[in-house]
């Protein structure tokens, strides 16, 4: 009997459909990764280029990153949500910025310092940010379709307003007690407010056992309501949350033994240490994974994914052991508390695409007809997006402050906007697609441009200026090439909307 040729290549070609051969597939996947990238392997090969010009040691730029990334993180990574929601490069979270500003004022006149002054900052900021949201969130539904440039022109309107509040309406309207504040003449608040002596390294101090108490009332509070709930509607077992609450005793109590007291009684944490809890972590993710995975049909493909995954991070814990890296990753020191924040931040942003309202979110940015005709009110999904980011914004500029020092009364909040969003695009974000990875890598890599552009400048061309001009440059630029991009592909392949 004659072979059939046709039967014989069912390896490439089935049910009319094209089957990619496992290298050619694997050809076009890494293509189609570079592509996407493109912005961040850019950025990567001129941060490496920055470093070998400007012959810049390891540990300098380190320790200026780490800085940068404990006080810019948390704001970038509030971006994230609206972007979900479909609305696109928040621009307005300056309007967050300026409600953290008007609190930490407040805090800083009425006398409050050290923590207790930045919770009246937190307590004072989070009000106004949901107000503020909630306004800008409404006004995005009037203009459906054109949220960024909207956002853009409301940051500075939102600018001029505050502007009109701290020169005109403090110390005329509203009495400022502390007089050091204002300006000679007892109207309008000055330049400059030092928040040394008072909230200066508010959060960035606060110790880890300290810490370690709050995870545990938190954690504690939670577990006891969701058990109580349970035994008044009697409709599932608590016994889950009561092992979650005997966990975390177990855990509190550990705090008092001597030796981890001790190991805890500091406020900051070196990137080996944080090194080392990724690594290992990343280990224990990818073997269970590879457990998980086992079983399923394509088992060999994704196994040897994270096999590779613990080869890397294998490979990255015996680098800390060169006595170069050692002392570098010593040297630098990322605080606690805001370490937890951002963290903390990224895990909601994770666990929030797995709620419902996560999933509304998800499906009015992907499609507002479609969402309308699932029954989810749309306006509402967006308007509560705004509030959330707006949130977020505020608590990511008093994080800001606190650990800046400096309050500038009139200039503090102007470029939040701006830097955060060309942070996010940097990591490989674009308008309509953003992660917690993205968020995080764009902030490594846009900071690390931003401390070595003025030393390679001094090499390069004897002018620091040049870096500085360079990098602002390079801001402006990653914005205007995401936004040509979006509006590209959005010609390219027309979204299904709802009219405005």
């Amino acid at each position: 009997m004659k072979a059939n040729p046709e039967k014989n290549n069912i390896n490439q070609v089935q049910n009319d459909e094209v089957v990619l051969l496992p290298h050619v597939n694997f050809r076009q996947k890494t293509a189609n990764w570079i592509f996407e990238n493109k912005v961040m392997l850019l950025f990567l090969i001129l941060c490496i280029a920055g470093i070998a010009v400007s012959d810049t040691s390891a540990s300098f730029v380190l320790e200026n990153v780490t800085i940068r990334f404990g006080r810019n993180a948390f704001t970038v990574l509030s971006l994230l949500i609206p972007v979900l929601a479909g609305l696109g490069l928040n621009f307005s979270i300056v309007i967050g910025a300026i409600a953290a500003q008007i609190g930490v004022f407040f805090a800083v006149d009425w006398g409050f310092n050290g923590l207790l002054g930045m919770l009246i900052s937190f307590l004072i900021a989070t009000p106004l940010a949901i107000l503020f949201g909630f306004a800008v969130g409404r006004l995005f539904n009037k203009m459906k379709g054109s949220e960024m440039i909207a956002g853009l022109i409301l940051g500075y309107f939102a600018d001029g307003l505050y502007q009109l509040f701290f020169l005109y309406i403090l110390g005329a309207i509203i009495p400022v007690q502390t007089k050091s504040l204002l300006i000679p003449g007892d109207v309008g608040i000055k330049n400059t407010i030092d928040l040394t002596g008072n909230m200066k390294y508010a959060l960035d101090e606060v110790f880890l056992i300290d810490l370690a108490l709050i995870i545990f009332v938190i954690v504690a509070l939670i577990a006891v309501i969701r058990i109580i709930m349970h035994l008044i509607k009697k409709d599932k077992s608590p016994l889950k949350d009561i092992i979650i609450l005997l966990i975390a005793v177990l855990i509190y109590g550990l705090t008092y033994i001597p030796a981890v007291e001790n190991m805890l009684m500091v406020s900051k944490l070196t990137l080996l240490n944080i090194a080392v809890i990724l690594i290992f972590g990343l280990i224990i993710s990818s073997v269970w994974k590879i457990i998980e995975n086992r079983i399923q049909p394509d088992a060999n493909f994704i196994i040897s994914r994270y096999i590779i995954r613990i080869v890397i991070a294998a490979v990255a814990y015996g680098l800390t052991y060169i006595p170069m890296v050692e002392s570098a990753l010593m040297k630098s020191k990322l605080p606690a508390l805001p370490l937890v924040l951002i963290a903390g931040l990224s895990a909601f942003n994770s666990a929030f695409l797995s709620t419902r309202i996560g999933q509304n979110m998800r499906t009015v940015g992907q499609s507002r007809v479609i969402a309308n005709a699932s029954g989810i009110n749309v306006d509402q999904v967006r308007v509560l997006a705004m509030i959330m980011s707006t949130i977020f914004a505020a608590w990511g500029q008093l994080i800001y402050l606190q650990n800046l020092g400096t309050f500038a009364t009139y200039g503090a909040h102007l470029q939040v906007g701006q830097f955060a969003i060309a942070a996010l695009l940097v990591g490989g974000a674009s308008v309509s697609k953003a992660t917690n990875k993205q968020a995080i890598t764009g902030v490594l890599l846009f900071h690390t441009l931003f401390i070595i552009a003025p030393e390679a400048g001094k090499v390069l061309f004897n002018n620091a200026m040049l870096g500085e001009y360079f990098r602002v440059f390079i801001s402006y630029g990653v914005i205007a090439l995401a936004l040509a991009m979006h509006a590209w592909q959005r010609k390219k392949k027309p979204a299904l909307e709802m009219p405005n």
